[in-house]
């Protein structure tokens, strides 16, 4: 499984890219808000720090403003992924976008048959949004195993790139499942290291180790 950093601050991208943890990163307007920064300096620089995808998202929503946007937003760096929403014109975006070669991200899923439409349209990704789903009652991670059961019958290239991840499990359900990637915020991805008995155990054996009176140096 790939971890994606679900982040436009450079500094939390720096701190996990010390651990080779970052194989991507995903930004959204909110993101960009978020920062206070220009979302065109933001990317570029992101793209200079990570060799992965990065996530780039439109936010027109006609066909024509897609496309010129993406087209700007392409030129940044060679590893953009240009990021568009499962509507009519995001799904239209797709396919022109996908059959230049560019490498599309579609957003904003929440229903497999949504799932079979970005893969029919070349995406790259389709980012499924499980925590709004768990918010509103549903189970989302249901919605994970049914896109890659669906996508496995058919040998379809679109990754399930699980995003809207609230906590570790669901990295764990969604890396059981055969999920490709998960976008995942900073914070997650540092309680992934968290167990209560390791720092017990640590402790012990520190403890044990200092009734020995040794040093290793």
């Amino acid at each position: 499984m790939k971890f994606f950093v679900d982040t436009a601050e450079i500094d939390e991208i720096r701190a996990l890219m010390a651990f080779g943890l970052v194989d991507g990163v995903t930004t959204n307007p909110s993101l960009i808000a978020k920062s206070g920064r220009d979302m065109v300096e933001t990317i570029k620089e992101i793209c200079d720090l990570v060799d992965g995808p990065v996530s780039a998202e439109v936010t027109a929503t006609d066909l024509d403003g897609m496309l010129a946007e993406a087209d700007k937003l392409r030129k940044i760096a060679n590893n953009v992924a240009i990021k568009v929403p499962l509507t009519e014109a995001g799904i239209q975006a797709c396919k022109a976008l996908s059959d230049e070669g560019t490498s599309v991200n579609v957003t904003l899923c929440f229903s497999a048959a949504q799932a079979i439409l970005a893969a029919k349209a070349g995406a790259a990704f389709i980012s499924p949004f499980v925590g709004r789903l768990d918010d509103i009652g549903q189970d989302g991670m249901s919605l994970i195993e049914e896109i890659c059961e669906i996508y496995s019958n058919y040998d379809y290239d679109t990754e399930v790139l699980v995003a809207s991840v609230r906590h570790p499990m669901h990295v764990v359900d969604a890396a059981r499942m055969g999920a490709h990637v998960a976008t995942v915020p900073a914070k997650v991805l540092m309680q992934m290291f968290k167990h209560p008995l390791t720092d017990k155990g640590l402790a012990a054996f520190l403890d044990d180790w200092k009734k020995t009176g040794q040093s290793i140096l």
